[in-house]
């Protein structure tokens, strides 16, 4: 079978058995469409004529290139499900990925706000929203929803009215594997999107949607939007790291945790599937401990 039409077999039938968000299913056909280029380039157009000396040759020009260890550790777990799948269905006898390492990716803390910071973005957002204007009724209660909630931005930009509760102030959400939860917010949060709900929402809907939060033309809004609304929040706000909207999924855990709260339930609230995920938020409580530790203490 050619290489390109497996590929594309193999990216149709993702969402069907593993239930991989579309966000994985396109970088998945991202990371294949740059193997299939490569392995052009050297006369391999089939797939049995891949091997793993041509996937390693394949990685390491990507490092090369520069890309980041944990776009090499993606491609890697692409190449690595695709060949697998070529030998169960058949298109290969041997899974030539099957001993293909990803490299190690570098250990970095995740960017985390501190709750002045927090405050002073919601105080913003609250003086712009004063007037009444539904963009900014729309971004405060997004950013509200996000600091509250910890949730995924595709997970925000999916929202249902039908999933909202203001009553119950929950939420209902599809996570990564296609795995639902409820997650909480406060009442901060629930006063945010009732006017919303209430004021902004119904001046930019356009058309009829089931979406809770509209774009500028009265669509669903796309996570282009709530990205570029968090990195100008952020933009002006002191700390490294990346300045998206995960930046407050970060801080939301990290702030739980810093509060007293058990890691089993943080997990629960983030969607991970395994516990290690959420422990890396213990190493954050830590530092920022250690850190206020130097500060402070007279003979630190």
């Amino acid at each position: 079978m050619e290489l390109e039409q497996a590929v594309t077999a193999f990216i149709t039938q993702l969402g069907v058995e593993r239930g991989l968000s579309s966000n994985t299913a396109r970088s998945y056909s991202s990371d294949l469409g740059a193997l299939v280029t490569f392995a052009r380039g050297r006369g391999a157009t089939a797939v049995h004529e891949l091997d793993l000396e041509l996937l390693r040759d394949w990685l390491w020009q990507a490092s090369q290139d520069g890309l980041a260890k944990s776009t090499l550790a993606r491609r890697t777990a692409a190449v690595r499900s695709f060949s697998d799948w070529a030998r169960r269905t058949g298109v290969i006898e041997t899974d030539v990925a099957a001993r293909l390492r990803a490299p190690k990716a570098d250990a970095h803390l995740p960017r985390v706000l501190t709750r002045q910071q927090v405050d002073e973005i919601l105080d913003s957002l609250s003086a712009l929203a004063a007037d009444g204007d539904p963009v900014a009724l729309r971004n405060i209660a997004i950013i509200e929803l996000l600091y509250a909630s910890a949730l995924r931005v595709s997970e925000l930009a999916g929202l249902d009215l039908d999933r909202v509760d203001l009553d119950r102030l929950t939420v209902r959400v599809t996570g990564k594997g296609s795995r639902e939860r409820v997650v909480p917010f406060g009442v901060p949060a629930g006063r945010a999107m009732s006017e919303y709900l209430n004021s902004g929402r119904p001046r930019l809907q356009t058309e009829p949607t089931p979406a809770v939060f509209l774009g500028a033309r009265g669509k669903r809004i796309d996570t282009r939007t709530v990205y570029q609304l968090v990195a100008g929040l952020l933009a002006e706000t002191p700390g490294t790291g990346p300045s998206g909207p995960h930046a407050f999924r970060h801080t939301v855990a990290t702030h739980l945790l810093d509060g007293g709260a058990d890691l089993r339930a943080v997990q629960e609230l983030l969607g991970h599937a395994s516990l290690g995920t959420t422990q890396i938020y213990t190493h954050v409580s830590a530092e920022r401990l250690k850190e206020t530790y130097r500060t402070a203490h007279p003979r630190a």
